[in-house]
């Protein structure tokens, strides 16, 4: 499955709620290390979610930080570990369609 076409699901997920594009943005650049030109690349080109976390410039070391249930799975129990970093992904995004603030979801506090 391609990351551009997850992306916009994403962005409307946290539009729906009021947030905004640029914060789903923060996000995966907080998560993976991407840019905003290096995101767009990836989008252009149609990367698989695979090559999306393997090719990430550089995961945030903060990463064990995030914790709880996606999907009915606990994140931080997520044995295969391209799945565990999806479901890290899906797991912010959704903190942000919750309303919960920036900070906290990029584990600052």
């Amino acid at each position: 499955m391609s990351v551009a076409s997850v992306y916009p699901l994403y962005i409307q997920k946290a539009e729906k709620k009021g947030r905004t594009k640029a914060e789903v943005d923060t996000i995966i650049f907080w998560l993976t290390g991407y840019d905003e030109a290096g995101l767009q690349r990836v989008l252009d080109q149609k990367v698989d979610f695979r090559t999306f976390f393997g090719e990430a410039p550089a995961m945030n070391p903060n990463v064990s930080l995030i914790k709880g249930v996606i999907c009915g799975y606990r994140v931080e129990e997520i044995e295969d570990p391209l799945m565990q970093q999806i479901r890290y992904l899906d797991k912010l995004i959704d903190e942000l369609a919750k309303g919960k603030a920036m900070e906290k979801i990029l584990r600052q506090n």
